[in-house]
Parts: structure tokens; sequence; C-alpha cells
């Protein structure tokens, strides 16, 4: 800033603290007179001199030079890849095999016999939707006590191989003794044995304990067939969570199974959620075993959904009603659909947190 520009912004300055108007001293008079007058208007009197203010020194600014905008990023230009088009070409292709024959399956059981066999991919008519067929398996294909059979089977090994599960897997990561190891080894054996291995002997075994056809025989062996997965999932998820939380409440006076019950087994729920999820899906859709010990004569009334599915699809003299066992396998298919919807979040918490060891 030049001399010029610093002394005219102290005389703006000035000008804008000097008094605007001058009042005449006599009493008689008191007239207002313009700024800068030296005698009053009304009577003649001279008026008093303005000293103006002295200018305070300021001092210089710095003038910045003027800058231009930064240019804009320039977009960097992917170089073009035929394996995105192909990934999704891919999963493209998954969707439409995993989704299709649900739909399929969904509009397939509003549809007649006649309908399904002469025009099988084609939508059903709005004045042609056979409703009957839900009804049909409901009730005339006793499909309401398979399906409660089913609830109860599934409800009941889900809940206690997962509490068991629990506390096998707190006690083998937890606390170190010398078992813990091939206590956990030996579980993880028992993934590795399939069921149709070990079918012919359980079978026997359970004609000699009496067994077969009842309930406790088919929950024993959901029980154990479902006991190695759980143990396996909730080993790895209780090594995540810190040991301070169960030194702090045993400290605080906690047994060690108030620790487990009030701290650490609130912490692994989405471990447990996942268990549950698996074990569900399991036992909800499960077919083999079920058909080697509940399908005889004494089991008629104790058969779940997969063995009543397989009896409507036969109503008399070996006719299959297509779409009463299409109706079945939407009612059988609901739950399972409901179940992952609400819980497909803490299904993949539960896998990703017990993955990781923290």
């Amino acid at each position: 800033m030049t001399q010029t520009d610093q002394t005219s912004t102290g005389s703006a300055s000035a000008a804008a603290q000097a008094p605007q108007t001058l009042r005449c001293r006599r009493a008689e008079c008191k007239a207002i007179n313009a700024a800068g007058a030296e005698f009053c208007r009304v009577c003649g009197a001279p008026l008093p001199v303005v000293t103006p203010p002295p200018l305070l020194p300021t001092s210089p600014q710095e003038v910045l030079p003027y800058q231009s905008p930064p240019p804009a990023p320039r977009r960097i230009r992917q170089p073009f890849s035929l394996t995105t088009p192909l990934v999704y070409l891919l999963l493209c292709t998954y969707f439409v095999i995993v989704v299709f024959p649900m739909f399929w399956l969904f509009y397939s059981s509003l549809k007649p016999d006649r309908e399904i066999f002469l025009h099988p991919f084609r939508l059903p008519s709005p004045d042609n939707i056979a409703w009957r067929n839900f009804s049909n398996a409901w009730v005339g294909g006793n499909f309401q006590s398979y399906f409660f059979n089913s609830v109860v089977m599934t409800v009941s090994t889900v809940l206690v191989t997962t509490f068991l599960a629990a506390m096998t897997a707190y006690a083998v990561s937890r606390f170190t003794f010398p078992l813990a190891r091939p206590i956990f080894f030996y579980f993880l054996a028992g993934l590795m044995i399939p069921i149709q291995l070990a079918i012919v002997p359980l079978f026997f075994q359970l004609k000699s304990f009496h067994m077969l056809d009842s309930r406790p025989g088919l929950f024993f062996v959901y029980l154990a067939f479902g006991f190695p997965f759980a143990v396996f999932v909730l080993t790895g998820f209780f090594k995540t969570l810190p040991s301070s939380l169960h030194e702090s409440a045993l400290l605080d006076g906690a047994t060690e199974f108030q620790a487990f019950w009030h701290v650490m087994l609130p912490l692994a729920r989405p471990g447990l959620i996942t268990v549950a999820i698996f074990l569900f899906l399991g036992n909800w859709n499960e077919f083999f075993v079920a058909f080697m010990t509940i399908s005889g004569r004494g089991g008629e009334n104790i058969q779940t959904l997969p063995l009543g599915l397989a009896k409507i699809t036969i109503v008399s003299n070996y006719r299959s009603d297509w779409g009463m066992a299409f109706a079945g396998l939407v009612l059988m298919m609901l739950p399972t659909l409901i179940a992952y919807v609400f819980l497909q979040k803490h299904l993949t918490k539960g896998i990703t947190a017990g993955a990781i060891k923290g």
C-alpha cells in the first residue's frame, strides 16, 4: 500500500469521526449550523472551531498476488478388462439358476395339474388360480401334522444342541487343561464322518434300545450329528472374546457359571444365532435320517415335513398330485426364507467374527 493510499484512508476515518453539525453557543439562539461554518446563520455569532482527531498510524498490509485456482484433477481412465464383464455374467447366471426355480415353484403351486403338464413355464391365468392346492396340502395331505412334528423336532434339537455346544466350546476355548485340545479334535473328527456311513450301525443301535419310530431316537441322532459342528464354530467365536471381561466378573464375586451365563454368553449372541440357523436349516430339510428312523408303522404320527411331502405326492392309485406337492413345498420353504431374511445380518456377523481371533 502506498503513502497516498494510507493518507486517504486516514482522512476518511477522521472525516467519519468529525461532527456533522455545529450548534450556536448563544443561549438565546442555539441554532444548528452545517459543519465547517465559521459564523451562525441566524445571529451571526462566531462558531467554535472543531479540531479533527489526529490520524492513527496504520500498518501497511501485504497485498498477495493473484493465484489462479488449481486445475481440476484429471480422471484416470481405467484400462478395459475382460474380467469384470465375465464376473458380472457369472453372477447373473448364478442368480437366475438360484432364483428362477423358486419362482417357478411358487407360480406352479397355483396351477392345476393339467396346466402344469400342458404349459409348465406359463404363468397361471388370474381366473384359474388354484388356491385349493394349499388347502388340499394342509388338510387333505395331513400337512398340519407334519408341520407340527417338524417344528417340535427342529426347535428342540436346535435349542438343546446350541446350549450344550456353547458350554462345551466355552470350556475348551477359555480353560487350560491337558485334555482341551484332544477334546476339540475329537469333536472335529465327528465332522469327517458322513452320516450315510454310520446309518447302518446307528439303525441297529436304535433298534436294540427300542428307540426306532420315536421322537427321542430321532432327537438324539440330530443332536449327535449337529453337536460337532456347533462346538467347532462356537470354539472359534469364544476365542475372540476378551478374557478381561471374564476375569472382571470373577473378581466381582461371580461363579464360573454366572460369568458364563451373564457375561460371556450374551457377547456370543452372533455366534449362537449363526449356529442355530445352520442347525435349523439342516434339521428342517433333513430326509435321510428321518426316513431310516421314523418311517415305520409306529412312526406315522410323528413323521416330519420331508417324509410328509414324499407321501402327499402319491394321493391314490399311484397318481401324483403335483399342484398339491408344489403347494406343500412352498409351505415348507417359507419358514426358512423368513428366518434367513430376518437373521442374515447376525449370520454374516457371526461367521466373520468367529473366523478371526482377536
